[in-house]
């Protein structure tokens, strides 16, 4: 432990205070295949991460491997602003082969620059160029970037307090089952836009997530997506889905909102987009809506060529029904397990959340998923927290991850609920609930 302790002094010494996964994970990471990850003393661990979302198809995966050293070696060009480029041009016809012809959309590509939140902010500015309206309306618990622009849309007081400034022009509203099942959220906004003393005037844009990944593993019903698109028209009010992380496959068909039936105006892309970990981000716009100037828009890396290769290595998957085949097979199997720890541990207050294989075990007890995840860390397995309060366990295996694996993991996080750590919390923290309890009544007393 100690030489472990001495590997991470010089990212505490040097390293911004702002580091967060380091913490959470507080080893060396030295290499990784698949969906394990080995840190500097080859100890392996199970990645139930997938870099926050952006390796839905594992590490170093070895076709995607080969197309870019192949690439890199016979200088490719690797730097090249929007200039048009061989890997770029190869790309885009491979995906309106694969992803869009399919689907009979039509849409044009963008490359607003190199990250989610690049694909975020370049949405907003169009739909504000489109409308001439200001307003964007987002969700409670959404999450949607770390820019301004973004973070004026992410309801998370702690992100939004880091930005130093007012977030403005953004109005939040109910997400679905925001207060329950027997709360219609689309009719609440419905009153809203309608009522002309109500204070939020017609948005340029409704914003939102299918999944809400960073806010708890939220998900949102088909019907109320296919309600939410209907209100937008009727009202002309543009419609952006952001699929950074649940896009690409994560929920089991290529883009998320697929199975509602819906043709969003704008479509955020990103993380796992390049399917490597590579830097790359896409917005998707209807032909119409395409009103830039040129270079109204842009940025020094926002055509990222090795990207680009991969990328169109990855499209593959997508050819046909059978990867989304295998999606939905394992998520079969994640929902039996963690159904299973709900009624086996009915202390931690559970709840199964999510669709695919972005899913959430949501803890009603203050701290316990966090403390969880430490101890499946310690174990062998990498996993995050999602929510307001980090109350969910959130488990996104990369989506190539065989079925032993997955079940390996799932094991690892039931020995973790089992650990003696885990189980003394719960005791400790039940005590002080039913203490909190007692103060309260003899204060109202």
């Amino acid at each position: 432990m100690s030489m472990e302790l001495n590997d991470l002094k010089i990212f505490d010494d040097l390293e911004s205070n702002v580091r967060s996964y380091c913490r959470s994970f507080p080893t060396v990471f030295t290499w990784a295949s698949g969906y394990h990850l080995y840190d500097n003393n080859n100890r392996k661990y199970i990645d139930f991460f997938s870099g926050a979302g952006a390796l839905n198809y594992g590490h170093n995966h070895p076709v995607m491997k080969e197309k870019l050293l192949h690439y890199i070696a016979n200088n490719g060009i690797i730097h090249s602003l929007d200039m048009a480029t061989e890997a770029k041009k190869v790309f885009l016809k491979k995906f309106k082969e694969i992803i869009l012809t399919p689907r009979k959309m039509d849409y044009k590509l963008m490359f607003p620059g190199p990250t989610g939140t690049n694909a975020v902010e370049s949405a907003l500015k169009l739909a504000r160029k489109v409308t001439g309206r200001d307003t964007i309306i987002s969700f409670t618990n959404a999450f949607h970037g770390m820019t301004l622009g973004s973070l004026s849309i992410t309801g998370n007081s702690f992100k939004r307090q880091g930005a130093g400034i007012s977030l403005n022009n953004g109005v939040f509203m109910p997400y679905d089952k925001y207060f329950g099942e027997s709360v219609d959220t689309v009719k609440y906004i419905e009153r809203y836009l309608d009522d002309s003393s109500s204070g939020v005037p017609t948005p340029a844009a409704i914003i939102l997530e299918t999944v809400q990944g960073e806010g708890g593993i939220n998900t949102a019903s088909y019907e109320w997506l296919r309600r939410i698109n209907e209100m937008c028209r009727k009202r002309e009010i543009l419609l952006i889905i952001d699929d950074i992380q649940a896009g690409c496959g994560r929920t089991g068909t290529f883009f998320s909102f697929e199975p509602a039936g819906i043709t969003p105006d704008i479509i955020c892309l990103s993380k796992s987009l390049s399917g490597y970990g590579l830097p790359l981000s896409i917005n998707l716009i209807k032909p119409e809506l395409d009103i830039w100037s040129p270079g109204e828009h842009n940025g020094t890396f926002r055509g990222n060529n090795l990207a680009f290769i991969t990328a169109t290595e990855a499209l593959n998957y997508w050819r046909n029904d059978n990867f989304s085949r295998e999606i939905k097979a394992k998520e079969k199997i994640i929902d039996t397990y963690l159904f299973s720890f709900v009624q086996k541990y009915a202390s931690i207050k559970g709840e199964v959340r999510g669709r695919g294989l972005i899913k959430g075990l949501a803890c009603g007890v203050k701290g316990l998923a966090k403390k969880i995840c430490s101890v499946a860390f310690e174990r062998g397995l990498i996993m995050e927290t999602s929510g307001a309060n980090d109350e969910v366990i959130k488990l996104m295996p990369p989506l190539i991850i065989d079925e032993i694996g997955l079940i390996e993991g799932l094991s690892i996080l039931e020995d973790s609920l089992d650990d003696i750590r885990v189980q003394s919390f719960i005791k400790i923290s039940s005590k002080r609930m039913e203490s909190r309890k007692k103060d309260l009544l003899a204060s109202s007393c």
